[in-house]
């Protein structure tokens, strides 16, 4: 086939085709719809309980006791350690403030009575005070300091020496502590020794 007879069959062809995609689409529609509707009735079974059958016996059902109920618990106002020791904390940290303020407070107050004490003392000396005249200073004659012409001191030795009434008393005691004959013997040796060291002492 060629020419028009082609051309006047065409049409007939894309209507064909529209009409099975037309088909088509409502088929998947259609199941779509199906299979949501299953699923919501599958869950809309799920949610209502069945209620189960008590069994085939001829005894009786037995009601079981209910337990007592219990007391509503009554909450104790608890009292923890770390809580009295902060409270405690916060007292000692209030004190130590406030001590802290009043000495601050107490040194303040002391700073501005010895302030006002020496402005008195001040006023006062200002006006026992009596002014002098001052010499004005010789400006053609300036002064110009002259080296001392006084001759150097001469150092001498210390003598370091024990008084002759000071050593006789220590040699009268040291003797005075010793007993028996035969210590007291000793005795005009030890004050002739002393007497020596004091001479030679002094020569010296």
């Amino acid at each position: 086939m060629s020419g028009p007879s082609r051309l006047q069959h065409l049409p007939s062809s894309v209507e064909k085709a529209e009409a099975l995609y037309q088909q088509r689409g409502q088929l998947k529609e259609e199941q779509l719809m199906k299979k949501i509707q299953k699923l919501v009735g599958e869950e809309e079974k799920l949610r209502m309980p069945i209620a189960q059958g008590l069994p085939w016996t001829t005894d009786e059902p037995k009601c079981l006791i209910k337990p007592p109920v219990k007391k509503n618990t009554i909450p104790i106002d608890l009292k923890l350690h770390s809580d009295i020791r902060a409270m405690e904390r916060a007292r000692f940290a209030h004190q130590v403030a406030e001590k802290g303020r009043l000495i601050k407070q107490y040194k303040m107050e002391r700073e501005r009575q010895q302030k006002l004490e020496e402005e008195e003392e001040i006023k006062r000396l200002r006006k026992e005070l009596i002014p002098k005249a001052q010499l004005m200073p010789y400006f053609d004659r300036p002064f110009v300091p002259r080296r001392s012409e006084k001759q150097p001191t001469v150092p001498r030795e210390p003598k370091f020496c024990i008084p002759r009434h000071k050593t006789i008393k220590c040699c009268r005691m040291s003797c005075n502590d010793m007993s028996g004959p035969s210590q007291l013997q000793h005795l005009p040796s030890s004050i002739e020794k002393a007497e020596a060291l004091y001479k030679n002492r002094i020569l010296q």
